[in-house]
């Protein structure tokens, strides 16, 4: 973690997930097949690889968030003994710390620092945060991670109130070691075997008890430490926007337009509209992905094309999603989009150049109604692509699916085929402007047949779909997750808003 968060991973645990595309951690168990991931080596290298192994600009300070040097400040004094003691309700806390970490850390996450958590779990690993902050502040981003075990200093709370007091002995130097002590005494696991990420020199006390040190991004003390132990050390980089950036994403959405009039004499050589915007969609894709560094990754090619049509349905990241999805269907599908969309000049052209369906989410009974040329599309042979979450998440974290892409394919008896993107975050998180260069892997799983599918039992097939995106990206599974309270921020300005429409 940043500054007051730091991972810790034990060799001992259950076997690995399964899903994903292989990853490689410094860890010297059971041998993975070679790989790297967001442009950084999760594993040593070899000497003739060492000269390629740089890391992508990902953040700013250390740890596995980017801060702002004011948020560092902030966590920073959080996790020391403040004069006044802490009194209050528990519930209110819990919604700061949930706010802080939408509003301010949940796009700034390195990439590299979710390559080496998702590395280490994919090992079968135990994964823990042992923080000297408190677990309002570290909970979201274990969550964000899928980190299970949270070890830090607690506050004493009596009837959902804090006293002010913290419970002893704080999760800090001494206090660290002893927490993971009782970690590895409680689960069975072997210190000697464990790895420890940490940037802070405080740290000493555990890692110098675990058999694998690994300071990341070290503030000056630890930096000397580690070299005159010649401990590895982990480097991330800042994530810039600089005119490469801006560039890039200038000429993404510049090619819009081409790639419309690029569909043009389709039409005008009598062509059907289905054929013009196949030759847009794989046009413009093509050209987007390239001029961003777009790479995609594919395990499961086979089933884009084995049972069309079909209705393809993908965890929603990015707007970078749509030259994914294009990439990968090429041709002979539309998509369901809100009907905001349709209103941008070049990427609402593109859309509806594209056939795309356009839906009035704040109108059920229209909404319904707009769906059924879709169905109608799919009876008639062009596949459907369509993100059951209804909106981008904020985070990796996979949200709850809604029904109508699956009564799609019920209706239509045509196959569900899932399709996996892990990384999209990586290309343009939600909140940014700027597409980056990235290598971005995509599972796609094999179709789910819908025949027997009824309307009354689609609540469980719905579910079961969720699970096998859960089981691939390697989130815990279990019920449908409640949706996010919104930020306070964005909060706010809706209640802004509302009171100067009354007005």
């Amino acid at each position: 973690m940043q500054g007051n968060g730091h991972v810790w991973s034990s060799d001992r645990e259950h076997r690995p997930q399964r899903g994903g595309p292989a990853y490689r951690c410094p860890v010297r168990s059971r041998p993975h097949p070679a790989g790297r991931l967001f442009g950084v080596r999760v594993s040593p290298a070899t000497p003739d690889e060492r000269h390629h192994d740089t890391a992508r600009n990902a953040g700013q300070c250390r740890g596995v968030c980017q801060l702002q040097p004011r948020q560092d400040r902030l966590f920073r004094d959080a996790r020391h003994h403040h004069p006044r003691p802490a009194r209050g309700c528990r519930k209110s806390l819990e919604e700061v710390g949930e706010d802080t970490f939408e509003n301010n850390l949940a796009s700034r996450i390195y990439p590299e620092a979710r390559a080496l958590v998702e590395a280490h779990r994919r090992k079968g690993h135990t994964l823990a945060i042992i923080s000297s902050a408190t677990r309002y502040q570290i909970a979201p981003v274990a969550q964000e991670l899928g980190i299970e075990h949270v070890l830090c200093t607690r506050l004493e709370v009596v009837d959902g109130v804090f006293t002010g007091e913290i419970v002893p002995p704080p999760c800090w130097k001494e206090g660290k070691a002893e927490a993971a002590r009782e970690l590895a005494r409680t689960h069975g696991l072997k210190l000697e075997k464990s790895y420890f990420y940490t940037d802070a020199s405080e740290d000493l006390p555990l890692l110098e008890i675990v058999g694998h040190p690994h300071p990341l991004n070290p503030d000056r003390e630890l930096a000397l430490i580690a070299e005159r132990r010649d401990w590895p050390v982990h480097r991330f980089a800042k994530r810039k926007t600089g005119f490469s950036e801006t560039l890039r994403t200038g000429l993404a959405y510049g090619g819009m337009l081409p790639a419309i009039l690029a569909g043009v004499p389709v039409r005008l050589l009598g062509g059907s509209a289905r054929q013009a915007a196949n030759v847009t969609i794989a046009t413009w894709s093509d050209f987007a992905s390239a001029a961003i560094g777009l790479d995609i990754r594919i395990i499961g090619r086979e089933h884009l094309w084995s049972r069309r049509p079909a209705v393809f349905v993908f965890n929603h990241q990015s707007a970078a999603d749509v030259m994914i999805i294009g990439r990968l269907l090429r041709q002979d599908f539309t998509g369901i989009a809100k009907i905001e969309a349709s209103r941008a000049l070049l990427s609402g052209t593109l859309l509806k150049a594209a056939g795309t369906v356009f839906i009035d989410r704040a109108d059920r009974g229209k909404a319904l109604e707009a769906l059924q040329p879709a169905v109608e599309a799919l009876r008639n042979g062009t596949s459907l692509a369509i993100a059951p979450e209804g909106t981008r998440s904020e985070t990796a974290a996979l949200g709850a699916f809604k029904k109508g892409a699956f009564h799609m394919a019920m209706q239509a008896g045509v196959p569900v085929v899932p399709i996996v993107i892990h990384n999209a975050l990586d290309v343009q998180p939600k909140g940014e402007s700027v597409f980056r260069p990235a290598t971005v892997y995509v599972e796609v799983l094999a179709p789910i047949a819908t025949t027997g599918w009824s309307a009354r039992g689609i609540d469980k097939h719905v579910a079961e779909v969720r699970d096998l995106f859960l089981r691939a990206l390697g989130q815990p599974a279990g019920p449908t997750p409640p949706k996010r309270r919104a930020p306070r921020k964005a909060a706010a300005r809706s209640v802004t808003r509302r009171k100067a429409a009354r007005t």
